[in-house]
């Protein structure tokens, strides 16, 4: 029997790439003989990321439609077309059985490419508001699983996202005081964990640095993740130092920074809103201000169930954690019933779910 082959399309970032390797994880884990290849840019992060990852990667030019009159409109036609082709060679070279698409610029040109060779196709969107990709690929996909439920794509399945495994089968509870010694903090004292990601984090640091004596005064300790070359200095110049507060401009492994957090304070992102509710984390969301109202569209469930705050980012003062995240601090009570309404919304086995989907629809 020949093994079944699974071609995944997306990248660009991570919010699109890291729901791509759970995917292709779980098609591993459910059918360990799957050939499964990956299609990217030469630009993004997947040329870092898929390789470490162990799965092969192929890439096709980058093709963005052109927003208004330049000189790229008039050369986008022939560019995509080339994308389109180099793609259909990539069907073909690797006997694709289905193609599993998560976004993103890369995927318009495979799902053309597939449907022109007839291999079916799976979609998973991230976001609350869809790409223009998806919405395309969606209207050919022969199953279409979203992140949120309220996402405006006909016929798609409510699935969750798909995430990482150290993640959704994180036991907060058993491994708290474990993390938190892995991370330097103390052991039994509340944690707030901060984090604005490797973009946008400049308000949201500067925010926190105004009203960090008032944290503290909770008895709470902080982990900072400032995003790179975005420290916060003090008068010197030098990042900042002081008893019950932790700096780091990133963390290989969120998993850990969710184990030791009581509370997390971060933008909105699909990826992030999805673990917090996965692992139950009471959360305060802070979406980015650009872009089109995608982040605070991801976060609005979780917020209306009662898991998380949602502040916009020309609101998050000083004064606004004072009268906000100050109280949830000095309430433990309240920050455990929103721990269980975070759970309540958690969905754990999005990989799963996909890569079941995948498997069906590339045997049928």
């Amino acid at each position: 029997m020949t093994a079944v082959s699974v071609v995944h399309a997306g990248g660009g970032t991570a919010g699109h790439i890291s729901p791509m390797l759970a995917i292709a994880d779980a098609v591993a884990r459910l059918e360990p003989l799957a050939q499964q290849t990956m299609i990217g840019t030469a630009s993004g992060l997947e040329t870092r990321l898929v390789p470490a990852a162990g799965y092969p990667l192929c890439t096709i030019e980058k093709v963005p439609m052109p927003r208004r009159p330049t000189r790229d409109m008039v050369t986008f036609p022939g560019r995509f077309r080339s994308a389109v082709a180099e793609a259909a060679r990539i069907l073909r070279t690797e006997e694709a059985d289905v193609v599993v698409g998560v976004g993103g610029y890369v995927s318009t040109p495979v799902y053309l490419a597939a449907k022109r060779l007839g291999i079916p196709i799976v979609v998973h969107e991230a976001n609350a508001r869809p790409g223009l990709a998806n919405r395309l690929g969606a209207r050919v996909a022969a199953f279409t699983g979203v992140a949120f439920e309220n996402t405006p794509l006909k016929g798609a399945e409510h699935v969750g996202m798909p995430m990482s495994r150290q993640i959704s089968q994180l036991d907060r509870e058993a491994t708290r005081s474990s993390a938190r010694r892995e991370l330097g903090l103390a052991e039994d004292i509340p944690t707030v964990v901060v984090t604005g990601g490797s973009s946008g984090a400049l308000n949201l640091n500067r925010a926190v640095a105004s009203a960090l004596q008032d944290l503290l005064a909770t008895g709470a300790q902080i982990l900072h993740l400032t995003g790179r070359d975005k420290a916060v200095l003090d008068d010197d110049g030098v990042p900042l130092t002081t008893e019950g507060y932790h700096q780091r401009e990133y963390l290989d492994g969120m998993h850990l920074a969710y184990a030791a957090a009581d509370l997390i304070v971060a933008r909105a992102g699909a990826a992030t809103v999805s673990e917090v509710a996965a692992v139950g984390l009471p959360a305060v969301f802070v979406p980015l201000p650009i872009g089109n109202g995608e982040q605070e569209l991801n976060a609005r469930g979780l917020v209306d169930a009662g898991g998380a705050l949602m502040v916009k980012d020309e609101h998050f003062t000083r004064a606004w954690i004072r009268r906000n995240i100050v109280p949830l601090l000095e309430d433990p009570r309240r920050l455990v019933t929103m721990q269980q309404h975070s759970a309540e919304r958690g969905i754990t086995d999005a990989d799963e779910r996909m890569a079941t989907e995948a498997l069906k629809v590339a045997t049928r």
